[in-house]
């Protein structure tokens, strides 16, 4: 659905001289500077992918997506939407994809919603029939009916971002490009959001690409997530392996009925390691303990067999990491 191959960005700025004199050297000597943004990126996006595309600022996300949606022209490499390129096929490309930017909205602001509607199937040139046949389904989704005629300007963020996600699904794309869809919403508003996308990828085969620093958007919602840093790849895959590389502990505390006791040569806390156990002590409480491991190698049910040996079991919960800490690793 999505190519970007051997993927570059760079922009030309200019900047002073050194020079004596402040106002003149401003004025009147200045150097061009090359910045480059993208670096040799390449990933590859399947029809009713789910993928994370994040970094922290100034990886070059969002001059990737301009890239992506033709707003950009690359400075080297190229991409593809479906086997178009959006430079030189961007009619095309336009027809099979749907974007959403968060901070900016494609709504008419003093207009009623629905007129916003009328507008865009217009510019789709698509046919009265046609645009109330894909109305129809997206009210099955996100639940427009009851702010069909408030005046933009007057919904609330969680509403207006169901209209900008309406409006970029009315001519009916089989990808949506989302930069940051849920920035500034409370959390009841981005849980109405989640539960959309997840229906528009689930039931309706949407391919999506998400761009957020909202880690929960990520884990809840991708299958797979791709992370730059500084305009280069610095990993594609399955949010479970990444969970794996970085290495942080899976930690599984355990609480005993009475007193318990830890095997000769562990100690009691401090981060020790248990002697052959696979597994490190974290934390020691009266009758709980917390130990830390990591399991692609050494299971739970491993650890477990090891503490039920030390006392009584009462209860057991397990921790994962959490994937803020993961994502701050990688950074």
């Amino acid at each position: 659905m999505l190519e970007a191959i051997g993927l570059e960005k760079t922009f030309v700025t200019s900047v002073p001289r050194a020079g004596r004199f402040k106002a003149v050297r401003t004025l009147f000597s200045r150097e061009k500077r090359a910045v480059t943004a993208v670096k040799a990126l390449d990933f590859r996006v399947a029809p009713g992918e789910f993928v994370g595309f994040i970094g922290p600022n100034g990886a070059g996300k969002s001059t990737t997506i301009k890239m992506l949606c033709g707003i950009l022209h690359p400075s080297a490499g190229e991409v593809r939407v479906a086997g178009h390129s959006p430079q030189r096929d961007r009619r095309k490309v336009v027809r099979k994809i749907g974007v959403v930017f968060g901070q900016r909205t494609q709504l008419w602001w003093d207009l009623p919603l629905k007129d916003s509607f009328d507008i865009l199937a217009a510019m789709f040139r698509l046919s009265p029939a046609e645009k109330e046949r894909q109305l129809v389904r997206l009210e099955e989704v996100l639940r427009l009916r009851e702010f069909w005629d408030t005046p933009v300007r007057k919904l609330s963020l969680g509403q207006r971002m169901r209209g900008d996600l309406a409006a970029a699904l009315l001519h009916d794309p089989e990808m949506l490009v989302l930069d940051e869809p849920t920035i500034g919403m409370d959390v009841t508003a981005k849980r109405q959001i989640r539960t959309h996308l997840k229906l528009l990828n689930e039931a309706y085969g949407k391919t999506i690409l998400l761009t957020t620093h909202d880690m929960d958007d990520i884990e809840q919602l991708c299958q797979r997530v791709i992370v730059i840093s500084r305009g280069e790849r610095i990993y594609d895959g399955e949010i479970g392996q990444l969970r794996e590389r970085i290495g942080l502990p899976t930690v599984i505390r355990v609480a005993y009925r009475g007193d318990y006791r830890i095997p000769a040569g562990a100690e009691a806390g401090g981060g020790a390691d248990v002697p052959d156990g696979g597994f490190r002590i974290v934390e020691r409480r009266e009758r709980e303990v917390a130990v830390g491991c990591n399991r692609s190698e050494t299971g739970v049910m491993d650890v477990l067999r090891q503490l039920s040996q030390w006392g009584e079991v009462d209860d057991v919960r397990v921790e994962e990491p959490d994937f803020e800490d993961i994502i701050h690793r990688i950074y």
